[in-house]
């Protein structure tokens, strides 16, 4: 029975440890998202440089994996059996281990980060109200985009130029752009910089 109460912490444990390894290489996602959503816009240009960088995606999941190998490593060493016969002994750890930290990171970027795109408590800026003369427009756009974390920084972005209204995004890379024609215009919305990045294309 105690046997069975030990397990059943350390696999509790071990599924922590894998949430939290899949969790701290996005802090810099997260923090993005919840600044943008308070409209903190200061800080929201600190983590931009960070979200512009294309590979920054691939980097994050290398690091959230090699979080996951190195804790399991160091695990196997502690218990003398770092090697294949250690690995298929204890390949329930191992598979609760990495399937917790790809599991936080598909919640992240299927789930999390898809809903905070949308999501904002600042009040909208003057100059995206609709004229009195102008009329809304829409506009869908492909953009270029490595994951879905970076979809709040598109978002944010769109939201700069005068005129635009609002900004919904939709899986797996879709925005959807509307406008007062009067302000603005397809051609300036496709010229933002933040495009030269990451590709914009409209569909």
């Amino acid at each position: 029975m105690e046997s069975n109460s030990k397990e059943s912490e350390g696999k509790g444990k071990n599924i922590l440890q894998g949430i939290a390894y899949g969790l701290i290489p996005h802090i810099g996602c997260i923090a993005f998202i919840i600044v943008s959503v308070l409209g903190a816009t200061a800080l929201m240009q600190f983590f931009k440089p960070i979200l512009l960088n294309r590979y920054f995606f691939y980097i994050l999941v290398l690091i959230s994996v090699s979080f996951a190998t190195i804790s399991s490593a160091f695990y196997l060493k502690k218990n003398g059996i770092l090697s294949s016969a250690g690995v298929k002994r204890k390949w329930k750890y191992l598979s609760t281990m990495y399937g917790s930290t790809i599991g936080i990171n598909l919640l992240l970027f299927l789930v999390v980060f898809p809903l905070l795109a949308n999501v904002t408590l600042s009040s909208p800026a003057t100059g995206s109200l609709v004229s009195a003369t102008g009329s809304t427009s829409s506009l869908k756009l492909q953009v270029d985009i490595p994951c879905s974390g970076h979809a709040p920084l598109i978002t944010q972005e769109l939201k700069t130029i005068n005129g635009v209204t609002d900004v919904k995004f939709s899986l797996p890379n879709i925005f959807d752009v509307k406008y007062d024609s009067a302000k603005t215009s397809k051609s300036q919305i496709l010229s933002l910089d933040v495009f030269k990045t990451y590709k914009a294309t409209a569909i």
